[in-house]
């Protein structure tokens, strides 16, 4: 049974600028990748400075095109320093996986320094680092692919919508896009409650992402077996979401979630046997 548990490429380039007869040189850097739920086109993407997880005048930003690909000009400095944000506009960003427009809004996002694909795997994986701030890169992507069942060599962090397309790992990148399909619908599901047009409510966000990190292998056996977001685990999914963001207040300062992104890598964690059959668990 599936159980749902609860909330409680860089290229340095030179550029010139001169003031009052005086010039200084500012090295920029070109940060380019992909966003994806599937490839999201038309997209807004941003350096996040300060961690809010919206656009702030002096960040740099752009939109995605055709494929979801994108490039952002940064300081040399940052580029590897903060983290890249996605935002899929409803109305306007088109799904290219549907050819429509996204339903409803939602934010993504990818660990600073690894933003060649952003997608809601990227974000799970950054979300878990900025919870636990000793859990490295490898033990997040590592915990990631042990909640997803996901043999040894799947990159949590790889292009799974190139990756599914054929290949000797088509099967486990197709089960990723799956599943991260579902993820999306779960974010946008909760637009409502954790947006406010371009704004973001980061500690809602982070017990959204919580939630769905708690869930991630009933999330995938759910995605995997063919059942829908409107299947009952997943309506479960979003009435519980609902009601614990809701209770959850709208300013003060950043809650600790931590404990809901624990550093376990090891896979029996996740998953059991119960008469033979592998049964999705709970992180405990």
């Amino acid at each position: 049974m599936k159980k749902l548990i609860s909330l409680l490429g860089l290229v340095a380039i030179g550029i010139t600028t001169g003031c009052g007869g005086s010039g200084s040189t500012t090295q920029t850097t070109a940060v380019s990748g992909v966003v994806a739920d599937g490839y999201l086109n038309g997209a807004e993407v941003f350096l996040d400075k300060n961690g809010n997880y919206q656009w702030d005048a002096g960040e740099p930003k752009t939109t995605t095109g055709p494929g979801g690909t994108y490039t952002l000009m940064v300081p040399a400095a940052d580029a590897a320093k903060y983290p890249v944000v996605c935002r899929a506009i409803a109305g306007t960003t088109i799904d290219e996986d549907t050819g429509t427009t996204v339903s409803g809004s939602y934010v993504m996002s990818a660990p600073a320094g690894a933003t060649d694909f952003v997608s809601p795997m990227s974000t799970l994986i950054r979300e878990k680092m900025a919870a636990n701030s000793g859990m490295t890169m490898t033990d997040a992507m590592t915990q990631l692919r042990n909640q997803l069942n996901m043999p040894t060599g799947v990159s949590m962090l790889g292009n799974y919508v190139a990756g599914s397309q054929g290949g000797a790992n088509a099967a486990p990148y197709q089960a990723m896009r799956t599943t991260a399909r579902q993820m999306a619908g779960l974010m946008a599901g909760q637009a409502a409650l954790v947006m406010n047009g371009s704004s973001v409510n980061v500690n809602r966000y982070r017990g959204m992402m919580g939630t769905i990190n708690t869930n991630m292998p009933a999330i995938y056996a759910n995605a995997t077996s063919g059942s829908g977001m409107n299947s009952p685990f997943m309506t479960s999914m979003q009435n519980l979401m609902q009601t614990q963001l809701a209770a959850m207040p709208m300013s003060g300062g950043f809650m600790n979630f931590s404990g809901m992104f624990r550093n376990m890598t090891s896979h029996q964690y996740f998953w059991n046997y119960s008469g033979g059959q592998m049964l999705p668990g709970k992180m405990m």
